[in-house]
This record gives C-alpha cells, structure tokens and sequence, in this order.
C-alpha cells in the first residue's frame, strides 16, 4: 500500500492525524434520500482521520428528525464514545442504520454532541456541489470527494492497516 500523492487542492488521508482532528466547515452539506432533502447545513463538522476520508457531522438543527428514529443499536470509538444509531423512514422507505450520533462523546469531541453523521452509501450527499463517494466498506462511513486523495481504509483486506 503506497499513499496517493495529493495534486493541487487536494488532501492525502495519510496526512490526517491519529487520534482524529475535529474541524468545523462552512462548506455546504446535503444529504437527500430519492429527491427528498434530509440534512442541509454550512455548520457541519469534519472529523479527520489517518487513512479514512472525511466524515461529516451535521447539527441536529439542519436535519430531518421527523424522518429518523433512533434504534437500540450502538458502538464504541475509542476516541469519540459510544454511538447511537438511526433509522431513516419517508413515506413508505426504510432504511435500517442509516445515521448515527454521540449523545455524551469524550471531551475532545464535545463539538459533535448535537450533530449526526449520516452513510454516504444509503444517501445522496455532496460537499459544496460536489457528490460524494462513499468510503469502501460498510462502516466507516467517509464521504469521497475529488478533494482526498487514498488508498482509502475499508475495504476488504484493510482492517489490518
């Protein structure tokens, strides 16, 4: 595995940290599920980390949350806390563990509490104008766009890195 080289504007996931970095963004952010707009926000964060492509945190106040109902799901980071995880339901449409959130993350993440984080690979979302990719695999969660450059952590034969 040999890191991409980032051209002009652009961001190797190699350069980003570990123990991950938190950066608020005035980027516009979208998510949409079949045309129906579930998040929009230019106060959303990203999370940065080593191998991975950004992850984008958006505040509760710019989503949906008559569409998404929390489950009894939930996981542990070791550098946020424990997740809580969403289902998404419009009309007739449900998808299973489509978002998830930090309702008490650690301290070094208090920035996230409040927001929700949603898989690029069950929505339609973009960063500006751009839409995005979603990370290989089924858990991450990275969004993908012109802007990082990989290889990206997901796929198969990755959990070793």
């Amino acid at each position: 595995m040999k890191p991409e080289k980032p051209g002009p504007g652009q961001e190797s996931v190699w350069d980003y940290p570990r123990p991950p970095r938190l950066e608020q963004s005035s980027n516009k952010i979208r998510v949409l599920f079949h045309g129906q707009l579930i998040a929009q926000s230019t106060r959303a964060y990203r999370l940065l980390e080593t191998s991975h492509p950004p992850t984008w945190y958006i505040p509760i106040a710019d989503a949906r949350m008559d569409f998404l109902k929390p489950t009894s799901e939930t996981s542990f980071c070791e550098w946020k806390g424990v997740a809580t995880y969403w289902t998404l339901r419009v009309g007739d449409q449900t998808v299973e563990t489509a978002a998830w959130s930090y309702d008490s993350p650690n301290p070094d993440f208090a920035s996230i509490k409040g927001c929700i984080a949603f898989y690029p690979g069950r929505f339609e979302c973009y960063v500006d104008d751009e839409r995005v990719t979603a990370q290989p695999g089924d858990f991450y969660g990275g969004w993908i766009t012109s802007q990082v450059v990989g290889p990206f952590k997901g796929g198969p034969g990755t959990a070793g890195w």
